[in-house]
């Protein structure tokens, strides 16, 4: 008989392993491309992730801050992924239940272009306990969530979200083809 966390998407998508930490929901998160809403291993095209999505938190006491990381795990290919985590998106103190835009955007938003294979694009919200100041390295490639989590003292995930997302005529790999 398969458990809960056997079944969970975070864990047949390999994201709890490969980017975090076996963690415990405690923030609704909803991201919005468009009029799509992902859910987790939902998949997209390129052209479809143009542009950033809406974000949409709902915590539990309506005065927390959150840090949004938004990483590709699959960089620069599924099949040789020398740059993962590649950060993608990096907004910190966003206030619940406000519009990302009210927070401070530390890395701008870059939207996925997979060349090759299926790529897991990862949305990982952390609840801070205070506002401060991040600096992040001038690069994309390489990003490492666990590690900025443990060195801005984050704590564990309060949501993740990810899909799968290849280029307009790609298909293969991850169960996603259309």
């Amino acid at each position: 008989m398969s458990t809960e966390r056997e079944r969970d998407p975070l864990v047949i998508g390999q994201v709890i392993g490969d980017v975090v930490d076996p963690f415990v929901k405690s923030v609704n998160l909803r991201l919005v491309y468009g009029t799509k809403e992902i859910t987790n291993g939902s998949g997209f095209r390129n052209s479809a992730v143009v542009n950033q999505p809406s974000v949409d938190i709902r915590g539990n006491d309506g005065n927390s801050l959150y840090t949004l990381v938004m990483v590709d795990a699959d960089a620069p290919s599924p099949n040789n992924p020398y740059q993962k985590e590649y950060l993608h998106w990096l907004v910190t103190d966003i206030p619940e239940s406000r519009d990302v835009s009210f927070g401070n955007e530390i890395v701008c938003y870059e939207s996925p272009k997979p060349s090759a294979g299926i790529h897991r694009i990862v949305f990982v919200l952390f609840q801070q306990k205070v506002q401060q100041t991040v600096h992040v390295p001038g690069w994309r490639p390489n990003f490492n969530t666990r590690d900025f989590m443990a060195f801005y003292n984050l704590g564990p995930p309060a949501a993740v979200l990810f899909f799968n997302c290849q280029r307009e005529h790609g298909c293969g790999g991850r169960r996603y083809c259309e």
